[in-house]
């Protein structure tokens, strides 16, 4: 079932991610449906979820470039990657057992208080930690996360009807220090399952008088048949806040408030929203159903900062266990450069020596010297926190890192992408007549994509000035000979089918590497899907008309795809395909915006643009929050 947004956040969004005004005749056409493309943006999933504990199935969504992002069983995935990050961390735990004692930092805030280490401006410093020499590259920081205490209010279970903002139920929540407990249930409406059958939601309403206070809705299931959403809304109905899972299907919101009001808290089963969260019979369709018990607390959070020195090219790995959920990293201005409430450790290659375990793990490439910042938040209680760095792996290494693109078709294993094992793979050459184009094309459009590449893996990142050290070579198969196999050679295959592969995907990295710790890795830049149907979104024959520059955008569009693969060896992660930044780690689901198609929504014309790597927000469907500069972590970690 379709899950609605908001209209008020739901048009603005929608409109954001059009491209500028198209002509009459343009083809343009958005892909999901908008509704569905808000769910993604905020962070929510569109497809049906597996029962807990049941394995996702289909491919991997953060090695993938998937043709359709709404069929994605984040769900699934999310829990999936906690059991094999913990078994990951189990083993880089043995072979690190050999390594230096870390440095040993207890938090100088006392226990009980707040205030004297809850911003980079007077984070608490972690001495003698780097990468320098007489310096020791770990750490292990202790300390406690200690909120204010708050007075709850024990109120009657719910009664209907309570759908919307003008009937929100008062929680009588005015002052900072408040919270409530009260129970209800989805589904005893009169728009439920067994009534109008919209959607049944249940509003509460809070009244925030300080900025800087923090709510956190926390949804417990005793009968465990209601899959929860939690959405919290502004006075004007625009949609602030989202959470769907949280540790199973009870959902947890926690949200930092900049303005002082009215605010609305919906509860709601999985997966629908109001279109208008001021009418009460908006929704979709009546979804999941049960009964619920419900905690709400406004108070002042306890956050912690710590400051660590890093030199430029410095990979930086964090995790924490214990009474914090949350762990973010913070570059020497103070920005958020990566968010974590979830370990996906186990993406990461065997050999790299980054942490993980325990409630949250993130990792930063540092692109200046300087002090950067780790905080911990979202808890209660005792935290132990790992910091560790480490110098990019071919930081001194003479052979140069090498990336192959290989258009000859191949037969390789398909199970390090979740593949079937081995398979044969149809070559470059056998899709030219899909969109047109004969094999006498071929070496026109080889010519032009190993150009793009270059361009977007070397040229730019050169350009940037980043890394004065900065080396990569690059070969394709038509004019070298395969060095596949030798040392500090990674592998793009561009050729092959979703069918031939096993791998629901259109392209596919083996590993998100940060640091660059394996060097010999493989892609699939499956060719099916790009050329497809003219009446899919995702094949590059849905922007091709009579006056497009064929050769010119099946390169650039192509190009951009083998670029996007190789940005995951390095180390980068998607980015939010939905907000109105290009940038080559886009997922899939927007695909005008990484093939370059430019506002006339034609490709192969003169106004399309060059997509190039980037600062962009982390993708919202993947969990992390933040900035991302995937321009700055390949231009570092990619040295000699």
């Amino acid at each position: 079932m379709r899950r609605t947004i908001a209209l008020v956040a739901g048009t603005a969004l929608v409109a954001a991610m059009l491209p500028a005004a198209a002509g009459a005749e343009s083809k343009y056409d958005p892909g999901p449906s908008g509704a569905d493309r808000a769910t993604l943006a905020l962070g929510g999933q569109v497809a049906a979820k597996a029962p807990a504990g049941k394995a996702p199935t289909g491919v991997n969504p953060y090695l993938g470039l998937v043709p359709d992002p709404t069929t994605i069983d984040y769900a699934a995935w999310k829990q999936a990657a906690e059991k094999q990050s913990a078994v990951r961390e189990q083993k880089r735990a043995l072979r690190q057992a050999a390594a230096a004692s870390p440095i040993l930092v207890d938090e100088d805030e006392p226990d009980g208080t707040q205030g004297s280490n809850d911003s980079t401006a007077i984070a608490q410093p972690v001495p003698g930690f780097g990468t320098r020499a007489k310096q020791n590259p770990r750490a292990r920081i202790l300390g406690s996360l200690d909120n204010e205490t708050v007075s709850r209010t024990t109120l009657t279970p719910n009664t209907e009807d309570d759908g919307a903002i003008p009937l929100a139920r008062d929680t009588g929540i005015q002052a900072s220090r408040n919270g409530i407990t009260t129970s209800g249930t989805i589904g005893d409406g009169p728009h439920g399952s067994a009534a109008g059958d919209t959607g049944d939601f249940d509003f509460y309403k809070l009244t925030i008088t300080q900025v800087g206070e923090t709510l956190r809705a926390d949804i417990d299931t005793p009968v465990g048949l209601l899959d929860s959403m939690l959405a919290l809304y502004d006075a004007d109905g625009e949609e602030v806040a989202f959470n769907d899972d949280s540790g199973g299907f009870d959902s947890l919101l926690t949200y930092t408030f900049t303005e002082a009001g009215d605010y609305y808290l919906a509860v709601t089963g999985y997966n629908v929203l109001p279109a208008d969260p001021f009418d009460p019979a908006s929704g979709d369709g009546a979804a999941s159903e049960g009964a619920y018990n419900l905690l709400v607390d406004v108070a002042r959070a306890d956050l912690d900062f710590y400051a660590v020195q890093l030199r430029k090219g410095d990979v930086l790995g964090t995790s924490v266990t214990g009474g914090a959920a949350t762990i973010t990293l913070y570059d020497t201005a103070g920005r958020e450069v990566h968010g974590s409430s979830q370990d996906l450790t186990f993406i990461y290659p065997p050999s790299s020596p980054l942490p993980g375990g325990g409630n949250a793990v993130s990792e930063h490439v540092a692109d200046e010297d300087g002090l950067h910042y780790v905080a911990v938040s979202n808890g209660s209680g005792a935290y132990d926190i790992t910091v560790e760095a480490y110098r990019p792996n071919l930081e001194g290494d003479k052979v140069t890192q090498t990336i192959f693109i290989d258009f000859n078709g191949q037969r390789l294993n398909t199970a390090i992408f979740g593949g079937p094992g081995v398979v044969t793979l149809s070559p470059f050459r056998a899709f030219l007549g899909r969109w047109g184009l004969t094999t006498a094309d071929e070496n026109a459009l080889i010519d032009r994509i190993v150009a793009e590449v270059t361009e977007n893996l070397k040229q730019d990142l050169i350009a940037s000035g980043l890394n004065d050290k900065f080396r990569l070579k690059i070969l394709n198969s038509r004019d070298h000979a395969d060095p596949f196999g030798q040392v500090n050679v990674s592998r793009l295959i561009v050729g092959g089918t979703i069918a031939e592969s096993g791998v629901n995907t259109i392209g596919i990295a083996q590993s998100i590497d940060p640091g660059n710790f394996d060097t010999q890795e493989s892609a699939l830049i499956l060719l099916d899907v790009l050329s497809g149907p003219a009446d899919d979104d995702a094949s590059l024959n849905f922007y091709i008309t009579p006056a497009s520059d064929k050769i010119a955008f099946i390169s650039q569009a192509v190009g951009n795809v083998v670029s996007h693969e190789a940005g995951h060896f390095f180390g980068n992660w998607h980015v939010d395909q939905f907000n109105d930044t290009l940038n080559l780690m886009d997922q899939g689901g927007n695909f005008p915006l990484l093939y370059g198609v430019g506002p006339d929504g034609v490709g192969g014309t003169a106004d399309d643009p060059d997509v190039d790597f980037g600062e962009d927000e982390f993708n919202p469907s993947e969990g992390f929050t933040g900035i991302e500069d995937t321009k700055g972590r390949l231009a570092t970690v990619l040295t000699r």
